[in-house]
């Protein structure tokens, strides 16, 4: 009689590791956020090592008594490898798995394996893997030792253990192959904000901390049926649906991958096209989770990375998010942004005040035309409904007398067709 044995991955036990250098710093919180991304990657974390240090050693990562603590740790724990809470240098990781020998993974690393694991489109698949070239390029020294001990599971999804048996002139061509196709992919990106930028659509870009609920924020709002679960980077491929706001314009929403602190800076160059997205946006709707206690933190790290893609420039409207997880409503603010909002995107609470400020911002960018189109160019009209806001037409002799509000470029098309 034939049997069947169920194949079962072992699912991985890591030991969290970090260093306090400074007293009043983020690392409780920076470890239990490591925590949930381990758990997403589809580890479980088993234990956590901390030190007081200035800074973090730059042969160990950890002192050498913290470091026997660790060993032993690892063997009470039955523990397959350890995870440190800052990206390693080559020298580190070397050390560590010499001295621990056990697997040695890093927040990039585990980062990055999510990133693997949740990109759909080419985009997105390039992105990361030129992402995951770019780390095991610098780390190569210190990987080619322990190549050995990684085996399956975290850190070899995506390019995998081929990849880092290449040499690093294999490396460095495949890492050229890569951005020559992901300069491709660019070109049509850019070819479509151009249509996009044609129609005069103003374009909001939502923005936020991974897991904040701007998927579902845009659900809710345009039914674009993006996923949307209790999950850290949940979608990585950004979506722009059409939003028509309660004075009849219409607006385009796009959605962008979601920050996280330590963004791996590998991430942010190669989803640099993707990012950029509210770079070419009109206005940035930036969505907080209200109900994390982290809640300033997450709000500082997508501030720095609007920063580093030089994104400071755009007007902000802040939708603190999740406010139906509160017990009572606090008083919400956000300094950077010129408007906040308080929302639930699961319940639409506070949605409709959402669509009224938006309206308001766009005001502010529009400018109030009067003039008489000629009807060999009422065409425009159509234009002035979708969108700007028409406040009047009159149909006369020699044409549509109107007075609308639209933008600033739109005013000046509208001119010399009226010329």
């Amino acid at each position: 009689m034939a049997q069947y044995f169920e194949n079962k991955q072992d699912v991985e036990r890591v030991v969290l590791v970090a260093v306090h250098e400074h007293r009043n710093d983020a690392t409780d919180a920076s470890l239990e956020e490591l925590a949930e991304l381990v758990k997403t990657a589809g580890a479980v974390s088993v234990g956590t090592v901390t030190q007081n240090l200035e800074h973090a050693n730059n042969v160990t990562y950890l002192g050498k008594g913290k470091l026997e603590e660790l060993k032993t740790m690892l063997v009470a724990l039955d523990a397959t490898g350890i995870v440190c809470d800052t990206e390693l240098s080559p020298a580190q990781m070397k050390n560590l798995s010499q001295i621990l020998d056990t697997k040695i993974m890093d927040r990039t690393m585990i980062i990055l394996d999510i990133f693997a694991a949740r990109a759909n489109t080419r985009e997105g698949k390039i992105q990361v893997e030129l992402a995951q070239l770019k780390y095991n390029a610098t780390m190569l020294v210190g990987l080619r030792d322990s190549l050995s001990r990684l085996g399956g599971g975290i850190g070899t999804r995506g390019p995998g253990e081929k990849k880092l048996e290449m040499d690093r002139r294999l490396i460095r061509e495949e890492i050229s192959k890569l951005k020559r196709e992901l300069e491709a992919v660019k070109k049509h990106r850019e070819t479509q904000r151009k249509l996009r930028s044609n129609n005069s659509s103003p374009v909001v870009c939502i923005v936020g901390y991974t897991n904040a609920g701007k998927s579902t924020l845009l659900n809710h709002l345009t039914d674009a049926n993006v996923l949307s679960e209790d999950k850290l980077f949940a979608t990585l491929d950004p979506t722009t649906r059409m939003l028509k706001l309660p004075n009849g314009q219409n607006v385009m929403l796009t959605d962008t991958v979601g920050f996280i602190s330590k963004l791996p800076h590998h991430l942010i160059q190669a989803f640099r096209s993707t990012l950029e997205e509210a770079k070419y946006s009109d206005m940035i709707l930036h969505v907080v989770d209200s109900s994390n206690p982290d809640m300033d933190r997450q709000m500082y790290a997508v501030y720095e990375t609007l920063r580093k893609l030089d994104i400071t420039d755009k007007p902000v409207i802040t939708a603190f998010n999740k406010v139906d997880c509160l017990p009572e409503l606090p008083v919400l603010k956000d300094l950077k942004a010129d408007a906040t909002v308080m929302v639930s995107a699961r319940y639409g609470t506070g949605i409709g005040q959402l669509l009224e400020t938006i309206e308001a911002k766009i005001a502010e960018g529009q400018v109030y035309v009067e003039m008489t189109v000629p009807y060999k160019a009422t065409g425009i009209l159509a234009d002035v409904r979708t969108y700007g806001q028409l406040l009047e037409e009159d149909y006369r002799e020699d044409g549509i007398y109107i007075r609308a509000n639209v933008r600033k470029q739109d005013a000046v098309r509208l001119e010399g067709m009226c010329q």
